[in-house]
């Protein structure tokens, strides 16, 4: 489902960004961490694709959603 899809998408940017923040975790680790979340989407982006790929969806022979614009179960 889209937003399951977005809802991963979100939290493992989150995820990347407690391992990148974790002493704890070996230094190549947290580097990969930060490298890549360089070019991760954020939250809004993520937001912002849902909206965009639903509006489209009803315009253009997209057959399905990939990402969801709803904010809920974050």
């Amino acid at each position: 489902m889209p937003s399951e899809r977005k809802r991963s998408v979100i939290q493992t940017r989150e995820f990347l960004i407690e391992l990148n923040r974790n002493t704890d975790f070996p230094e190549t680790i947290r580097r990969q961490a930060k490298q890549l979340l360089r070019h991760y989407p954020s939250q809004i982006e993520m937001l912002d694709a849902g909206q965009l790929e639903e509006h489209l969806t009803g315009r253009t022979i997209i057959l399905q959603s990939i990402f969801s614009s709803a904010i809920e179960g974050l």
